[in-house]
This record gives structure tokens, sequence and C-alpha cells, in this order.
């Protein structure tokens, strides 16, 4: 259970809708494209099998650390890069792509309609192939060849990989339909235990709990460039959050967007060239300028060499870049601050409606009440479930730090090169702790990645308890009512509503459902009084908040 289901529903039929179509249509110009490969020296991979959770070939490898979390290591040209990549990762990608698709089978509307969007498609994606460097299409294409063929009716392979890179961008342009957002920060100086520079992020990209469960978390070191790692997904060469050797890391929010109308550069793949060829934040900059992008997005840059960290903020029109004078500290949630955006009227109105300025100010709150932050207390604060002042908002309140739907969360400490990970449930387990020194040494990559171990961050208690039990058990409810406020001949009993909304008893969300559920069954009276409870709780958006008055609205109109 999300905000609200069925607008997260919505949301992502749309979005897996607009995906599916943008590839099975085909791209007129660009559908028989395929990348220029003859100028590659290629090694056809033979994976040796370990074991169920440890695969080799070469100096390439992956392995399932005791934290559940997918580690894998490869290097080479940029064909071999994918080559190795799909060769080990296959049945995590196939998958991953199969969760995936398998929503478009709730969510794909008649073949009727798919018709009518089909011309529309070809235009939208006739331009993405030209925005997408020329070696990172080799490295998809490596890649594709380990894709499955279940899905091969849809497009060829190389097809269906590239254009899936762009579903996180798409994802983001359609946040009128599904807020989510991601809370990034960066400190340094008289903010950190040790002086150094900390940057801690929270992913909140949701796909589901089955999208989430393989996590991965890559090491490339590629024939040109700076070697790097990143947190992603099988089947995801673009990056989301990663650091470079150099100690230059990246981690991307999502600004406020127009539907795009025509696919460019995919976000990852910028941030993926950033931490590929940059060595400080203004060579950053100049290649993420360079780029055009299709959506809105703030990247936050941190530089081991520049001691600092700045916000790149790109759209398909604009361009800017956030710096902080007479401070060492820089926030980051999903609106843009600099000076070329001050007059943006759909940022403007994103600040004021939805809950981004409130995850700002939690985090000025959190850092007056936490001093000389280390990694242990940055993980407390992507953990922090509390409204403003401590307030209780209710488990998945996405004016929470932690919104109780994080694919992943990552602490670096660029100068040292040490980069944590955070493994399932959310942000709530055990953080692993990498150190890039040592795994791009020479040294055998398995080895190295044991160094660290004893920097982990512990396992939050929240996680063991019986109130993320309790949250635990209120999605599965809340999916329930859905249903039964969908589906006129569902009848719940008398004392589910109670049972659910004590589960979660904080949170608006289990009132307004509650209420939308009386309502359609014509028990007014009591729609009333869950409205009337709804409103007296932090509700997350002044859209979410016109609903519930909208309802209690009608409602009141019922009874006279």
């Amino acid at each position: 259970m999300r905000k609200n289901n069925r607008l997260t529903a919505l949301f992502w039929g749309i979005q897996l809708f607009l995906i599916f179509f943008l590839i099975s249509c085909g791209v007129s110009k660009s559908i028989h494209h395929i990348p220029e490969i003859s100028t590659y020296a290629l090694e056809t991979p033979e994976v040796n099998k370990i074991n169920d959770s440890t695969f080799s070939f070469n100096r390439n490898y992956l392995t399932k650390n005791k934290q559940q979390i997918w580690e894998l290591y490869i290097k080479g040209n940029s064909l071999q890069l994918g080559y190795n990549n799909g060769a080990l990762t296959q049945n995590l990608m196939q998958k991953q792509e199969e969760i995936f698709f398998s929503k478009v089978e709730g969510f794909v509307p008649s073949k009727f309609k798919q018709k009518l969007l089909r011309g529309f498609l070809k235009w939208y994606n006739r331009k993405m192939y030209l925005n997408v460097r020329e070696d990172y299409q080799a490295e998809l294409y490596g890649m594709a060849q380990y894709s499955s063929d279940k899905y091969n009716f849809i497009a060829p392979k190389y097809l269906r990989s590239l254009y899936l890179h762009g579903a996180h961008d798409i994802g983001h342009a359609m946040q009128d339909l599904a807020m989510v957002g991601c809370t990034s920060l960066a400190v340094w100086n008289e903010n950190t235990e040790d002086g150094d520079l900390l940057i801690g992020r929270n992913f909140d990209f949701y796909v589901g709990d089955d999208f989430a469960k393989n996590k991965l978390v890559e090491f490339v070191e590629p024939e040109t460039g700076i070697p790097y790692m990143s947190v992603s997904w099988p089947g995801m060469i673009g990056v989301v959050s990663g650091m470079n050797k150099e100690g230059i890391t990246v981690t991307i929010n999502a600004g406020k967007s127009k539907i795009p109308l025509t696919a460019k550069t995919p976000i990852s793949l910028v941030t993926r060239e950033i931490l590929q060829y940059a060595k400080n934040i203004d060579e950053a900059i100049a290649i993420a300028k360079k780029r055009k992008v299709f959506v809105s997005e703030s990247i936050l840059v941190g530089s081991a060499q520049d001691k600092n960290a700045v916000i790149i903020e790109v759209s398909p029109k604009n361009f800017g870049v956030y710096k902080v004078e007479n401070t060492s500290r820089v926030f980051c949630t999903n609106h843009f601050q600099s000076e070329a955006y001050k007059d943006d009227k759909r940022n403007q109105k994103h600040i004021i409606e939805s809950h981004s300025q409130y995850r700002y100010e939690k985090l000025q709150e959190l850092l007056q009440e936490n001093k000389k932050l280390n990694p242990e207390k940055m993980a407390a604060i992507l953990r922090d479930k509390s409204g403003l002042k401590g307030e209780k908002i209710g488990y998945g309140n996405e004016k929470a730090i932690n919104q109780l739907l994080a694919h992943h969360a990552v602490i670096f400490s660029p100068e040292k090169r040490l980069v944590w990970v955070s493994s399932n449930p959310y942000q709530l387990g055990e953080f692993v702790c990498y150190d890039l020194n040592e795994i791009f040494s020479g040294k055998q990559a398995e080895e190295s990645l044991q160094a660290k171990t004893a920097l982990n961050i512990a396992r939050d208690p929240f996680a063991d308890s019986e109130e993320y039990h309790h949250y635990e058990i209120s999605k599965m409810l809340g999916t329930e009512i859905n249903n039964a406020i969908d589906h006129k001949d569902i009848v719940l009993t008398n004392d589910f509503i109670p049972y659910y909304q004590s589960m979660n008893p904080d949170f608006w969300l289990v009132y307004y459902q509650a209420g939308r559920y009386y309502f359609g069954i014509n028990e007014f009276e009591k729609a009333k009084t869950e409205f009337e409870k709804a409103l007296t709780k932090e509700i997350t958006t002044v859209p979410d908040r016109q609903n519930v008055e909208k309802y209690l609205k009608k409602t009141l109109k019922k009874l006279r």
C-alpha cells in the first residue's frame, strides 16, 4: 500500500503501458539500428558455476553476500563489459525482466487501444538512440544477448534493453500520479566527525517488493575511463547511486517534469558517464551540460578532490548548478534550488504542493539534533520515520525521510573511498561497507570485498519490531480494502476496518480509504467520521488533502 493504491496502480499502468508500447511498436528509423561492434575485441564468456550463488569468468565474477546482496565485478572494453555482465547475471536479469513485464499484463489496455498509441509512440522514441553514446550502446548490445527469448515478440533484445533504461525517467515524469520522492544530503568540515565529506541517500524508486529483492552492487573496471561502483538491479548499466575510484559520487533525485514528448538521453546514462570520466566537480558539470535529457532531475555530485558537493539541476530546457556558500552541507529532496530555476512556475508549485519542502525541513531539523555526523549517524537519518518535531505521521508517509519503500540507501565517504549499501528490507537491513581502494587495487576482488566488514552498520532494530510487522500487515490489508473500493461486490467484515487502522493508526491513508469504502456502500455517517479523522492527520500533499476534503463535501451533501 502506498499513498493511494489506486493512483499507484494507475501510475504504473500508464508507465508500463508507455514503455511496453514504446518497445513493442518499434521506432521507424531506430527499429533496425544495431550499434557498431566490429571494432571491439571479444572473448565469449564461459561461466564457471562455483555454487548456486557464485559464478566466475576469468577475473569477472558474481556472488551473493550473507546480507543477500548480489555483488558483480566486471572488466573489459564496452562490448566485453556487456557480455560479461549478461553472462554472469543472466538468470537474475531474466527474472527482473519477467517481474517488470508481468505488471504489463495487468495494466495494458485492449488491442484496440494499443493501436491508437502505436503511431504516437513510434514518433516518441525515434531519437533516443541518437542521444546514447555508441560505447554504451555496444555494452547494452552485449548484455542484451543474454535476455530472455520470452519477450522477443515485443521487440529485439537490444531494443528492449535500450528502452528499458528510460523506465526511470518516464516514472519520474509521471509524478503527478504517484509522487514518490528521494532524499539525499552531503555534509563536510564542521558537520562531520572527522571533517571529511560524507554523503547519504535514499533511493525511493518503487516497482514492488519483488523488484527490490535482487539488489545488485556493481564494480566496473572499463577499458577506458575510471573504475566505479554503482547500486541498482540486474540488467541496468546506468547509474542511480554510485562512486568512482577518484572519489566522485552521484545520486539522482527526480524534479518536477512535464510528460516528455520525445525520448533523449536517460538520466542514468548521464550519471554513468560522469562516474566513468569525471575526476572533479567541474568535469562532472561539463558532462551533464552537454547531454540532452528528457526529464527534470537533480544530480547531487560529491567530490573528494574538491572536498565539496553541488547539485546539478537538469531539464529539457534549462540547466543550473546549486552551490552553497558559507556552509558545509547540501540537502537535496525533489525541488530545484539554483538561480536558473528560481522563477520556474512548475518548480514553485511543486514546492508548495508536494512533500519535498517538508522533507527538506526535516533534514534541517535532524542536522540540528545530530552534530558531527559519522556513517552510523547518517544511517540513522536515512532511517528516520518521524515527521517534523518528532511527530508520528504514520509508517509509509512520504513526508518522512524513510518512507519504507526505498529500493536502497547508500552512504559515501569519498575521501576514504568507502561506501555503505543497505540490505533488505528497504534501508533497515545491515549496511555493507566496501572499500574501492581495495576492490580496484588489482588484488583478487573476492578477497578485497571482505576487507571492511568490520565497518558494517548494524541492522535497524525496527526491522524486527512488532510495529514493523504491523506495518507489513497494513500494506497487505490496504490491497484488500482497495479491491473492495473498486469492486462493489466485495464486502468487508465488521472488524476489518478497525483492525486495518490499528496496524498503522497515525497514517492518514487508513482513514481516507475507510471513508472511501463506506462512501461506496452508502454508509455516509461512517464515511463522514473517517474523512474527518483523515483530516486530523499529516496528509502527504496538498492535492491529497484536497481530495479528502472533496470526498467529505460529497458525503455531507448525501447526508442532507
